[in-house]
């Protein structure tokens, strides 16, 4: 009896220090960890991979997976997912190659044995070699193209480049997203992690125009946006200073105090165009939100204005998913990470994919016609 008490209190919160997270009636979740099923996908030293970098046969997945895109094509979802290999030790020492997961239910994957994005003797090897291809985010046109906002990394500079793809299998690689504009003004600045605007059109999650053109938030340190009339050629918004214009920036003492860096593509809804992102807390005590692990990578949603997509309406002030599972607390990252870049719209439920500590991956669902508050929040 004594059991079944503990559990149902657990469930229901508050209790022992935490508190229910309940999110505002535009924010997407909760998101609920299916039981007994993550990580969905872990490193597979059995992988091996002609590499045309090294000359030789690698395990292009050995030592680490994580930071995963989703897109949803012929009824199924797809996962690319960023992999390493063993080359050396450390965070962004090693190169990374781009995996593909297929599933039937967004739970249970069948991954290729070879990756479909890495380096190349092509067009991109000096911006890809020796890092290679990270943290891609996914998006789909109505007609079926998909559009890939990846990181290069030639362990000079990380640059925010584009792919596109008709089958998610064969990649063709377009360069830095920001090279055309402002005559190159921004083509070596240190930048990643592009969130596309989409939104639910006829059951499917499609790129959308906003104001005539194509908009993205991006961005590690801040968000900042950007616009384009083909999905390849991008230019930043600037601010009247002719700097890069802000969306939102750390805020000290929060659980973003650190970076704000955009997650999966963003959605146009009814109450506005909902972001989520990756927030990571402080370590310095006078700086950092000491609810959250110094150094934790969270969760957060912000909601902009549909006709002025630079304003923010609204900002949840705690995470809606955070650290909480051993396996996404332990790995590359202890600190513990749960970084989001894959959200699709699958069956009428939202699937999040996400790295867990930069050594796995895991899923979480929101199931819109039962919502439930987000992940507690410690006291």
């Amino acid at each position: 009896m004594k059991k079944s008490i503990l559990l149902i209190s657990l469930a229901t919160l508050p209790l022992f220090g935490y508190s229910q997270n309940v999110l505002p009636d535009w924010a997407l979740g909760g998101f609920v960890r299916p039981e007994k099923v993550n990580p969905i996908i872990t490193p597979n030293p059995s992988s091996q991979f002609d590499c045309p970098m090294q000359g030789k046969t690698i395990g292009w997945e050995e030592s680490d997976v994580f930071n995963p895109a989703a897109t949803v094509k012929d009824g199924k979802i797809y996962v690319l997912y960023r992999a390493e290999d063993n080359s050396a030790t450390g965070i962004g020492k090693r190169t990374s190659r781009i995996g593909l997961a297929e599933s039937e239910d967004g739970i249970h994957m069948k991954r290729r044995n070879t990756p479909v994005m890495y380096p190349d003797k092509d067009n991109m090897k000096e911006y890809e070699w020796p890092g290679g291809c990270e943290d891609p985010r996914v998006t789909m046109t109505e007609d079926g193209l998909y559009v890939m906002a990846y990181t290069s990394w030639n362990r000079k500079v990380a640059r925010l480049c584009i792919a596109t793809s008709r089958d998610l299998v064969k990649w063709e690689k377009h360069g830095p997203a920001f090279a055309k504009a402002y005559n190159g003004r921004f083509k070596d600045i240190f930048c990643k992690s592009g969130s596309m605007v989409t939104m639910i059109k006829d059951g499917k999650q499609v790129l959308t125009k906003i104001g005539g053109k194509y908009f993205m938030y991006w961005g590690e340190h801040a968000v900042y946006a950007a616009t384009s009339d083909d999905l390849v050629n991008w230019t930043p918004i600037l601010d009247e200073k002719n700097e890069l214009a802000t969306v939102i920036k750390p805020r000290p003492q929060y659980f973003d105090s650190a970076l704000t860096e955009c997650g999966p593509p963003a959605i146009l809804t009814d109450k506005g165009i909902v972001l989520l992102y990756n927030g990571k807390n402080q370590t310095n005590d006078s700086k950092r939100d000491k609810r959250f692990t110094a150094g934790a990578y969270c969760a957060g949603q912000l909601l902009t204005d549909p006709k002025e997509p630079m304003k923010v309406l609204q900002r949840l002030d705690v995470p809606f998913f955070r650290p909480m599972a051993s396996f996404e607390k332990s790995g590359q990252y202890v600190d513990g990470t749960v970084f989001i870049e894959g959200l699709v719209f699958f069956k009428n439920k939202w699937y999040l994919y996400y790295g867990c500590a930069d050594s796995q991956l895991g899923v979480a669902v929101y199931d819109p016609a039962k919502k439930t508050p987000g992940d507690p929040i410690p006291n």
